[in-house]
């Protein structure tokens, strides 16, 4: 290869500038890459909460963790709180990290199992380090206390800039624009842009959010609607200014006719109201999440309309969709952002510098769509495990049919206790456990391996376990002491 591969961004946001910071730092010396976006366009914004696998990428793209947290006023986080999912006035955490220890015959749940029959063990969550260390409102990192799985609650707005910072610096071009054409001769050519100005390039990278300009609209990769199982197609938004002080944690908290979110960072909160329109119509949702946040209300609120599904082909000829472009699955786990950096990885380790790149498409887009579809598995099964039957919207949600994937996963745990991981599937058994345990979902059998400890022997390694938990949490400092110490905002 002696030609400099020419890289063409389509959108700024956190898609094109991940993107962007990623290409730039690790492969900036054999390409030129060049963004296009503009000032007249918006970015979705909403994303403002990530997963632990944010912390390995930022890694990837050398982010200092302090430096970040402080210009986009983050927050830690720990995990979820669900409310009034399962039933009104229950509550259950979805915690990163590991809870128990578990064995190669089984996961620690097993145990738990067999002690909750003999009637000891006491709550599932009192064995997670980092589900006890949220609910304390507790936090420390970089070395000071144990070492916890933790993610990022952040500025979306703010991060964008941060990451632009971290490209422009790895040698990335900007160019601020409005696309207005896309040249096709098979293949995209080049984006001719408003002002005139035609951007050539060898590979396109949609990053243009739900309008998917170059995948969709210039290329033809159709989309499949996964609506018929996640239904919310709207979300109303908003920030307003935080009344206490920050926890390490999101709420996602269940409405009648779907779910909201709060998310707090260092200089305000982060709200939404998710919503399915055939239930709910704009102005209820917007009086809904008017009447339910806290706090001075910083921005109007705005609308924002998706749908579930994916692109059949996230990579079809020289152009690859990062981001909503290529599929979106609801903001329930927070997993918007881990798709673009998941994405942005692979495709660092596949691109497509000379030759046939059909057999290496193939490969990207049968990933990206098992990605998905398995985020999407997990989400739906937050619905279909409801027993709420108040409102039209949940009725149809326990009632509906679901993937058999699903319907196969839920079975085995309510049969045998049994969860399990694959390959590069995203969601821990801890993850599946937690969601079906606080969900109400009660295993009519299980593994007998803590029978085999002897009701004695059970009762102890519990004891010591759930003791050692709060031992540690009891070494942590408050959470919000910690930022204004680590990486306080600057206000």
């Amino acid at each position: 290869m002696s030609e400099r591969r020419r890289v063409v961004i389509a959108g700024g946001g956190t898609s094109g500038w991940l993107t962007a910071a990623a290409l730039g730092q690790q492969l900036g010396s054999v390409l030129d890459i060049t963004l296009i976006e503009s000032d007249e366009i918006g970015t979705i914004g909403v994303g403002e909460s990530t997963i632990p696998t944010a912390r390995a990428f930022h890694r990837l793209i050398g982010i200092d963790e302090q430096r970040f947290m402080a210009e986009t006023g983050a927050s830690f986080k720990l995990g979820i709180a669900f409310e009034d999912w399962g039933r009104v006035g229950d509550r259950y955490f979805h915690a990163f990290g590991e809870t128990g220890r578990g064995t190669w015959m089984g996961a620690f749940h097993q145990f738990w199992l067999q002690a909750r029959e003999q009637g000891f063990g006491g709550d599932l969550g009192a064995y997670c380090l980092e589900l006890q260390t949220a609910e304390a409102g507790r936090f420390g990192a970089g070395g000071q206390g144990p070492e916890l799985s933790y993610a990022y609650h952040l500025d979306a707005g703010l991060y964008a800039r941060h990451l632009r910072g971290v490209a422009e610096g790895a040698g990335v071009r900007r160019v601020e624009g409005l696309i207005e054409r896309v040249e096709r001769d098979g293949d995209i050519q080049a984006l001719v842009l408003r002002s005139g100005e035609r951007i050539e390039g060898d590979l396109f990278i949609d990053c243009t959010g739900f309008r998917a300009l170059l995948i969709g609209q210039a290329m033809g990769a159709a989309f499949v609607d996964w609506s018929e199982w996640l239904p919310t197609d709207s979300a109303v938004v908003t920030q307003t200014r935080a009344v206490g002080p920050a926890v390490p944690y999101t709420r996602a908290i269940a409405h009648g006719e779907g779910w909201r979110w709060q998310i707090p960072l260092q200089h305000r909160v982060g709200n939404g109201l998710v919503y399915d329109r055939a239930h709910l119509s704009d102005d209820e949702a917007r009086a809904r999440l008017l009447s339910a946040v806290e706090g001075e209300v910083l921005i109007e609120p705005r609308t924002i309309r998706f749908k579930a599904g994916r692109r059949t082909q996230a990579w079809r000829g020289n152009c690859i969709s990062i981001g909503l472009a290529g599929g979106f699955v609801e903001p329930l786990e927070s997993t918007a952002i881990h798709l673009v950096m998941i994405a942005v990885t692979r495709l660092l380790q596949m691109f497509p510098f000379d030759g046939d790149c059909t057999a290496l498409a193939k490969r990207f887009n049968d990933q990206a769509a098992a990605d998905l579809e398995r985020i999407r598995d997990f989400i739906v099964l937050h619905y279909v495990l409801t027993e709420r039957d108040d409102t039209a919207f949940w009725r149809r949600a326990r009632t509906m049919a679901i993937p058999d994937t699903l319907r196969e996963r839920i079975a085995l745990f309510r049969d045998n206790a049994m969860a399990y991981q694959e390959g590069e599937e995203l969601f821990r058994v801890d993850s599946w456990v937690q969601v079906m345990i606080g969900q109400g979902v009660v295993p009519r059998h299980h593994h007998r391996m803590g029978a085999i400890m002897g009701e004695a022997r059970l009762r102890q390694v519990l004891d010591d376990m759930r003791a050692q938990v709060a031992r540690q949490v009891a070494t942590l400092p408050v959470h919000q002491a910690f930022l204004e110490r680590y990486c306080p905002y600057p206000r």
